[in-house]
C-alpha cells in the first residue's frame, strides 16, 4: 500500500530535493534520499518508460513527499530555466542531491559541473554505487529481472521486487484439475521471464505464501498469464487490487505432453515452495 506521505508537503518548506527518475527506488537511490535531512523532499522525472515502480508507486519506498515531474512538460527547458523554475517553485531551496552522472536542461546539455554553478546553494554528488562489484542501476536491475534472476534484483533494490495487478477471469482448469490460482492483469511493471516463482501474494493488506506462474500456458491454451497460488489457503473472493512480491525462481515454463504430467510437476512446484518457504 502506497504511504500517506504523498499528500505533499508545501514547497515552501522544502529546503532540499533529491531529483532523478528514481524507478526502482533501490539502494543507489536511497544514498541519495540520505542527504535530504528533515524537510528534504523528491523531484521524479516521469519520463513515461518507469516500469519497477511506475508512476506514484515510488511513493510506497519513502516518507520523502515526491513531487512529479513530466519529462515532456521540462525537456525544452535550458538548464538555466531549469534551475530557476526549481528555485521558484522550492523557494527555501538550500540544497539539491543528484547521482554522479546526473544531466539536465535541453539535450542534456549541462551536468554537475553547470548544475554548481547556477545552483547557488549546495550540491551533493552522490557516487556511484555497487554492490559485489554490481553497479546500481534501474537498466541493470531490468535486465535482471527479464532473466528471472531474482535474488540479485532484490539484493540490489534492498527489498522484494513487487507488482501490482488487478483480478481477471482466469480459464477455470486450476480449481477443477490442478490447484485453484488467482488470475491477474499486470499493466505498469516489468515482469520475470516465464516460469514458476516462490512468491508472496498481499490481498486486502494480508501477506500470504505463494506460488506464482508467468508465461505463456503452452500445455493448454497457450495464452500469457499471471496466475498465483496461495499455499495452505482457500480463498475464493474476487480482488480489485492484487500484490505480488518475487522471492526466487524455483523452474523455467515447458511444456507438458498430457494434463497428467503437468499435474505431477505442480504437486512437486508445491512440496519445492513449502521447504523454500520454511
Amino acid at each position: 500500500m502506497k504511504k500517506s506521505s504523498s499528500i505533499l508537503i508545501n514547497k515552501k518548506n522544502i529546503t532540499a530535493i533529491a531529483i532523478g527518475g528514481f524507478d526502482g527506488m533501490h539502494l543507489a537511490h536511497h544514498k541519495l534520499f540520505d542527504q535530504l535531512g528533515d524537510n528534504g523532499g523528491i523531484v521524479a522525472i516521469e519520463s513515461g518508460y518507469a516500469n519497477l515502480t511506475p508512476k506514484t508507486y515510488r511513493q510506497e519506498y519513502s516518507n520523502y513527499p515526491i513531487y512529479y515531474y513530466i519529462l515532456d512538460n521540462i525537456k525544452h527547458l535550458t538548464g538555466e530555466e531549469f534551475i530557476s523554475l526549481l528555485k521558484e517553485e522550492f523557494p527555501n531551496l538550500k540544497r539539491i542531491v543528484v547521482g554522479f552522472d546526473f544531466c539536465f536542461g535541453k539535450n542534456r546539455k549541462n551536468c554537475i559541473p553547470e548544475l554548481t554553478k547556477l545552483f547557488k546553494g549546495e550540491v551533493v554528488v552522490v557516487k556511484e554505487v555497487k554492490l559485489d562489484e554490481i553497479a546500481i542501476h534501474s537498466r541493470i536491475i531490468r535486465e535482471y529481472i527479464k532473466n528471472g534472476e531474482i535474488k540479485i534484483v532484490n539484493r540490489l533494490l534492498g527489498r522484494e521486487y513487487k507488482i501490482f495487478g488487478k483480478q481477471i477471469k482466469g480459464q477455470g482448469l486450476g480449481s477443477k484439475s490442478f490447484v485453484p490460482t488467482i488470475n491477474i492483469n499486470v499493466d505498469d511493471f516489468i515482469l520475470p521471464n516465464e516460469g514458476v516463482y516462490a512468491t508472496k501474494t498481499i490481498i486486502n493488506e494480508k501477506e500470504y505464501n505463494s506460488i506464482t506462474f508467468l508465461g505463456h500456458r503452452v500445455t493448454t491454451d497457450g495464452t500469457y498469464a499471471v496466475e498465483t497460488h496461495i499455499l495452505d489457503e482457500n480463498i475464493k473472493n474476487r480482488f480489485s487490487v492484487v500484490q505480488i512480491k518475487f522471492i526466487d525462481k524455483i523452474r523455467d515454463n515447458k511444456k507438458f505432453d498430457s494434463f497428467e504430467e503437468l499435474k505431477k510437476q505442480i504437486e512437486e512446484d508445491l512440496i519445492k515452495i513449502k521447504e523454500y518457504m520454511k
